[in-house]
């Protein structure tokens, strides 16, 4: 069973319900159903091959989803790619998946993709042709679009398509979903159909859907949370999608109201500003059942504002990541208060989804130490490894990378430090890992870190992310001097305003002694242990 089976048995159960509203459109899963088929026709006759990579570089327009299922029903995988990528961090993506076919914007908040595409034209030979949605912005030439794509569907593909379809295969790639590595380039997650739909399945079976729910979000669906949490969990009751193309808090609450949102979706950034736009406006808040706040750090009394600022009967949060499909822990609705203050939930319920051998989960945790590989009893925190069926088998071309992350005995080693009860509730407690995620946004430090390399009057420059309330994580630049000349904190700000987007700007500097900077036996630098440092002494610094 694939993405687009699911697609299908929603169609043939609703099909004039409405599977994707906007402020300004409605598809039906009817209409749906028969545009992704024609795309997908379109695709074929095109000389897609079963197997073939499309790269997808798309904000959540309506299209996003029809390309998906396009994709799926060809037979082919998708690679969805972060729509802020641009020059050779663009290239290295559609070039290291093997992508033979692109669909993209043609300009999004004056980005030119088209002109980033003709810089790169020589580095890309893989690439046989690419296809455009024409988002209205002015653009520098225009370029085959979705609907010539649509419009090359013969008699012939349709009949290929049909006999594709026929053999649909859950165990093919859906996605190769891109995530950024410790070295600074980006892996490619591997994940298959089967592995999206227990994991879709898992969300709505642990959450309680209703039939018909409708589900708003402005997280981009190049991410397992608003692809996979979102998108593929509605469609399980055959329910509405209401995706933004950018987070507005106005434009949320008045498309909240007006298309009766039931189940708001948002990392706690996106939370804490829709929070406070309703105070500032003296709104009364949307009519929710469920908010579900996940994705980065929340404070503890965060719960009780969600309650009554959106007056939800409902609030959930999680954990995951792309390697585990979605969230592989949540709350449920029976939990209390405690649990969301105190842990990232629980293992998901799944049902038929799970796997008997694992409890009929579909992912299992243990925390280890880190430095001895011990298994951890309940309650000491370690390095959380996971395993289930919708966990990764690995990154896309990188053998050593996908070596390094699973252990001996076939467990997935997250990077994230943590904790489990006697119960099974899973506590975030730190990070391993060096990157880290601000406003939902991942942050590779070696980014950063890069641009201090040769800088006059300083000895070392790291970057760690540290728990902010609103941000999810905030950057962190640590740096020692070089003698007594050392530059001013504006001088480091400016350089990383000049040179980076603005959500890997560090938000603070500190400066350490060398002998403050914690070093393993080989002499690396221990960033988790330079991050709680970092963290404590912003937090006394606030205080006093």
């Amino acid at each position: 069973m694939t993405i687009a089976d699911l697609q299908d048995m929603a169609t043939a159960a609703t099909p004039d319900r409405p599977m994707i509203l906007t402020g300004e459109r409605s598809l039906s899963y009817a209409e749906a159903q028969s545009q992704s088929r024609q795309i997908a026709s379109g695709l074929i006759a095109a000389g897609a091959r079963e197997g073939d990579h499309i790269a997808l570089v798309m904000a959540n327009y309506p299209e996003f989803v029809l390309a998906k299922l396009a994709t799926a029903r060809a037979g082919c995988t998708c690679v969805p790619v972060n729509f802020l990528l641009s020059g050779d961090a663009l290239g290295y993506v559609i070039d290291q998946s093997d992508s033979r076919f692109l669909i993209t914007m043609d300009c999004f908040r004056g980005q030119d993709y088209l002109a980033d595409l003709d810089i790169l034209a020589s580095k890309l030979p893989k690439l046989a042709a690419t296809f455009v949605l024409a988002t209205g912005e002015p653009c520098s030439r225009t370029n085959p679009t979705l609907d010539d794509l649509a419009a090359l569907a013969t008699e012939e593909s349709d009949a290929e398509l049909a006999r594709r379809e026929a053999r649909a295969d859950g165990s093919r790639l859906s996605d190769v979903l891109y995530t950024s590595g410790t070295t600074g380039r980006p892996k490619g997650v591997m994940i298959t159909h089967d592995m999206v739909l227990r994991a879709a399945y898992s969300s709505v079976y642990t959450r309680a859907f209703e039939d018909g729910r409708r589900i708003q979000y402005a997280l981009p669906m190049y991410h397992v949370f608003g692809y996979v949490e979102c998108w593929i969990a509605a469609m399980f009751v055959s329910g509405t999608i209401i995706p933004h193309t950018l987070f507005d808090p106005d434009e949320m609450l008045d498309w909240a109201e007006r298309l009766d949102t039931n189940d708001l979706v948002c990392v706690p950034l996106m939370t804490h500003k829709l929070m406070n736009r309703i105070r500032e406006r003296g709104l009364a808040a949307p009519a929710l059942h469920t908010v579900f706040n996940s994705g980065g750090v929340n404070v503890p009394t965060v719960w009780q504002e969600i309650y009554d600022t959106f007056g939800a009967r409902e609030i959930h949060t999680g954990y995951g990541m792309s390697e585990t499909t979605a969230s592989s822990t949540c709350t449920r609705v029976e939990d209390g208060d405690a649990a969301l203050r105190e842990s990232n939930g629980r293992m998901k319920l799944a049902g038929t989804a799970g796997d008997p051998a694992i409890g009929c989960l579909v992912a299992e945790y243990r925390a280890v130490d880190p430095e001895t590989g011990k298994i951890l009893p309940d309650g000491e925190a370690g390095e959380l490894q996971v395993r289930g069926p919708i966990v990764t088998e690995g990154y896309y071309r990188k053998p050593e990378e996908t070596e390094a992350a699973f252990t001996q005995d076939g467990w997935f080693r997250s990077g994230d430090v943590g904790k489990l009860s006697r119960a099974g509730w899973l506590s975030l407690t730190g990070r391993i890992k060096e990157t880290y995620r601000c406003g939902g946004e991942m942050v590779m430090p070696r980014e950063i870190e890069e641009l201090f390399d040769d800088y006059p009057g300083l000895a070392l420059a790291l970057v760690v992310g540290i728990p902010d309330p609103k941000m999810g994580d905030v950057g962190c630049l640590c740096v020692v001097a070089d003698g007594p000349d050392k530059p001013s904190d504006e001088d480091l700000f400016k350089l990383c305003r000049e040179r980076l987007a603005r959500f890997k700007v560090p938000k603070h500097v500190l400066w350490f002694d060398a002998s403050e900077i914690p070093l393993t036996v080989t002499g690396r630098p221990q960033k988790f242990k330079l991050a709680e440092l970092a963290a404590n002494r912003i937090r006394l610094s606030e205080i006093g």
